[in-house]
């Protein structure tokens, strides 16, 4: 059986601007990613890195220029694909308010699991259960328009689930969002994969909300430029700094504490571990 839920080969992309091979109009140059079914991965990188342009292939918003890509083995390619890749595959966008259609919350859930063609007591269970996922149950009779921007992306992602993908793919979706509204966008999205097994692509540049990662993909320019675990990938502060990306604080801090001379283990991403590194030096 395969595992790959998502598998991109080669994949170019060019941008049409109207002049005959300009490098700028390229936006992904070359990349291979593959993402297991159930895997948490999170891709990275500053504006214009062409980590959203990859994101677009991953649910045929955009079919290659050169390349391949597979969504659970089916080929973007393929016209009579769309379908039912984005049934496989949903996406979440950074603007909440662009994606909800309906002036109540049960309803604006409904809106894809309709469009399928899905018979009215299975909707209202897909409904009810999506919402629950989320933690919105409660605010099924409320207009999404009085939402928090943190509820109304934990709407929209329930939209998502109410057309029971295997994966979702999350395209800045917390950018928008104030503190609070992330933390709770982004444990709904670690709920989904941990507790029910879906597959999670995040695209970000929030270093703390790729520390949850089973693994982090790292893009600048349309080309991969590193990727691993987590702690691999961050402990390359310098590459991320000369690519304009942050670490988390306390990897930059414990960067800093060896530049100075201290003995300090380079992989530390959190608090927690900081403390226990700082209480067991002598």
């Amino acid at each position: 059986m395969d595992d790959k839920m998502i598998e991109c080969k080669d994949v170019v992309y060019k941008y049409d601007n109207g002049e005959e091979n300009t490098h700028s109009s390229i936006a992904v140059d070359g990349v291979n990613i593959e993402v297991k079914k159930g895997e948490f991965v999170v891709i990275l990188g500053r504006n214009g890195s062409g980590k959203s342009t990859i994101a677009k292939h991953m649910n045929a918003l955009l079919t290659p220029t050169e390349g391949k890509v597979y969504i659970s083995g089916l080929d973007t390619l393929v016209e009579e694909n769309v379908w039912d890749i984005r049934k496989t595959a949903g996406m979440v966008f950074q603007n909440p308010d662009n994606q909800l259609v309906a002036t109540i919350v049960e309803e604006d859930v409904a809106f894809g699991p309709e469009n399928l063609g899905i018979e009215p007591s299975e909707i209202r269970r897909r409904v009810d259960n999506s919402l629950k996922k989320v933690n919105m149950f409660e605010y099924r009779k409320h207009a999404p328009h009085l939402l928090s921007g943190g509820q109304k992306q934990r709407i929209a992602i329930a939209g998502i689930l109410a057309i029971e993908p295997q994966c979702i793919i999350f395209d800045e979706s917390t950018a928008m969002l104030d503190p609070s509204g992330r933390k709770e966008v982004i444990n709904a999205i670690l709920d989904l994969n941990k507790n029910h097994g879906l597959t999670i692509v995040l695209i970000t540049h929030y270093m703390e909300e790729a520390v949850e990662a089973d693994r982090i993909i790292v893009m600048d320019r349309g080309k991969i430029i590193n990727q691993g675990n987590p702690r691999e990938v961050f402990q390359n502060v310098e590459i991320m700094k000369n690519i304009g990306l942050d670490v988390p604080q306390m990897t930059e801090l414990s960067f800093e504490l060896q530049k100075e001379g201290i003995d300090i283990n380079s992989e530390i991403l959190t608090i927690d571990e900081m403390v226990n590194a700082l209480c067991q030096l002598k």
